[in-house]
């Protein structure tokens, strides 16, 4: 029987239980947070909504308080370089609320890279990588299971490639797998799995985050035929495709058989501060992010894939199994 790293230390991987591949407990910039810590969120210097003491961690307990009160057992949180990745934090909760946390390395970026890493060649980025997976993370014992990566809108340039060579070096040395952010509507996902194959990773190694962005059923089985996971993993983020479109395609490719291949989760953030708090409730009156927390999938996605046809066996296989799969390797 294989273990999985948490945050909380490793567990046999029959006990991850239900699983939601792709929530953040918080997503913040890291630079600001560490330089201005007392920021509160404006607009033009006028402050719109004070943030209170520990507001940030709160709402991490709460968002993990109400995952496990609707039977989430465990999550995944990508939250890596550049979202403010805080494994203390997460195994507060996790020790809190009895939610499983596993964490991840890597680094979240469309392009940017600080100097440091500019100097410095895939291999030597990758073992910073292979020591969060095999000593730990930020000065503690907790262990790092997965790789994050991301291409977006500037599509797979050479420092975005850097990294993902780097995570693939990394997934090579240690057996962890890599979850990469990609973006349908710039088509970088092709691009993203041509490079983990040249590097020699197995595709069962790779999940495609956002690939249910789109509705495009012949792109999207072009992504499931190179052997990659996809995640259909931001639901409630109305900006990208809407509600209906994003069940009809899960619904549309179970019927065509991929539940061995997809997971479904909601990308949320307890807490995000990407924005000031006017345009997030600008945002959410467009109904451009809607009912976009924790509890979305348990609460109504998966009450609605049931009643589009979704059997018992493939909510099993894309929230419980998978996530196994995925994790532990082939």
């Amino acid at each position: 029987m294989a273990t999985i790293e948490t945050v909380t230390g490793p567990i046999e991987d029959s006990g991850l239980g239900m699983t939601l591949i792709h929530e953040h407990l918080m997503a913040r910039d890291e630079g600001v947070a560490a330089q201005w810590p007392d920021l509160a969120q404006s607009v033009g210097g006028i402050p719109e909504r004070e943030l209170g003491p520990g507001e940030t961690r709160d709402t991490a307990f709460e968002a993990a308080r109400a995952a496990v009160e609707l039977g989430v057992r465990s999550i995944c949180d990508p939250s890596a370089m550049f979202l403010g990745r805080d494994v203390r934090l997460m195994r507060d909760v996790s020790e809190d609320t009895g939610l499983q946390v596993v964490a991840c390395t890597g680094i979240y970026t469309y392009d940017h890279l600080p100097q440091f890493f500019m100097t410095r060649n895939p291999d030597q980025i990758a073992e910073l990588f292979v020591a969060d997976i095999e000593r730990g993370v930020q000065g503690t014992e907790i262990k790092a299971a997965f790789i994050k990566c991301a291409a977006d809108e500037p599509g797979v340039t050479e420092n975005v490639e850097k990294v993902h060579r780097a995570a693939a070096r990394a997934s090579l040395a240690t057996g962890a797998p890599i979850m990469a952010h990609s973006r349908p509507a710039s088509d970088t996902a092709p691009r993203q799995i041509e490079i983990f194959a040249e590097e020699g990773v197995d595709p069962a190694k790779v999940q495609i985050a956002h690939t249910g962005d789109t509705d495009d059923l012949d792109y999207i089985e072009r992504l499931l035929e190179r052997g990659v996971y996809i995640g259909m993993d931001r639901y409630g983020l109305e900006l990208y495709l809407p509600y209906e479109q994003r069940n009809a395609t899960v619904l549309a490719l179970l019927e065509r058989g991929y539940a061995e291949r997809m997971f479904i989760s909601a990308d949320s953030c307890a807490s995000l501060d990407w924005f000031p708090w006017a345009v997030v409730e600008q945002l959410s009156a467009a109904g451009m992010a809607k009912d976009w927390d924790i509890r979305m999938v348990p609460q109504r996605v998966i009450p609605d894939l049931r009643e589009g046809g979704m059997t018992d066996d493939q909510l099993e296989t894309m929230t419980v199994r998978n996530p196994v799969s995925w994790l532990t390797g082939p």
